[in-house]
């Protein structure tokens, strides 16, 4: 009987490892335990958006009036549409199509771009206009300023810059995984990588799920 190494490229199991089931299992396991931190990290921001919306809720609510709720939709469509298109790229990767996992991937970085663009937009008026977070906060028309409008913009650029900043890292791996598969590395057993990215992407889009609707739809 073949063995599991034999079966393939034996560079890609590791000497810690007995064979590549239990590598890839590893590899997984590892992903999972990786995103739990990241969900406890956002987490947190959660919990000071219900704390400060509990005390200030109608700032809150006017708060997110002064968002662009256009652009932020529209970031929400780019966002699920990129987790769709890396979908299929994990998809592709487990039958070892790699031009198809290449241009799968090459969608979801423009689509990374696009949100990360309309991200620019939205920032850029925000300091025009003198929304900022805390001290900094110098919005033009002060008559009648809510109390706690500045923490509204606090964690909005707190939680809307950390995940951004999650956009870029992401895009940064599916980058990696494209050149990968432009080198032909996926195939029938070899995609748990590919697989471990699209996990890491669909987080990134689940968190925005979640931020769209806490601070657009207010």
């Amino acid at each position: 009987m073949q063995s599991e190494t034999a079966a393939h490229p034996p560079s890609r199991l590791a000497g810690h490892f007995a064979s590549l089931p239990v590598q890839d299992n590893a590899a997984r396991l590892g992903m999972w335990l990786f995103l739990s931190t990241e969900v406890l990290l956002f987490a947190g921001l959660f919990v000071c958006y219900a704390s400060y919306r509990f005390l200030y809720p109608e700032t809150w609510a006017a708060g997110s009036r002064l968002l662009s709720l256009p652009l932020g939709t529209i970031n929400t469509v780019v966002l699920i549409g990129s987790s769709f298109t890396v979908a299929l790229a994990v998809d592709f990767a487990k039958q070892g199509k790699n031009r198809l996992v290449f241009f799968m991937l090459l969608l979801t970085l423009a689509a990374a771009a696009t949100f990360l663009v309309i991200k620019g937009f939205e920032y850029s008026h925000k300091f025009h206009a003198g929304e900022l977070p805390g001290v900094h906060f110098h919005m033009k028309e002060t008559e009648g300023l809510l109390p706690g409008m500045p923490l509204f913009f606090s964690v909005y650029f707190a939680a809307t810059g950390l995940h951004a900043l999650h956009v870029i890292i992401g895009a940064g791996v599916l980058t990696w995984m494209a050149l990968k598969a432009w080198r032909n590395h996926f195939s029938v057993g070899n995609y748990v990588a590919m697989e471990n990215a699209g996990l890491y992407w669909h987080l990134v889009d689940l968190v925005w799920i979640f931020l769209y609707p806490l601070l657009y739809l207010i």
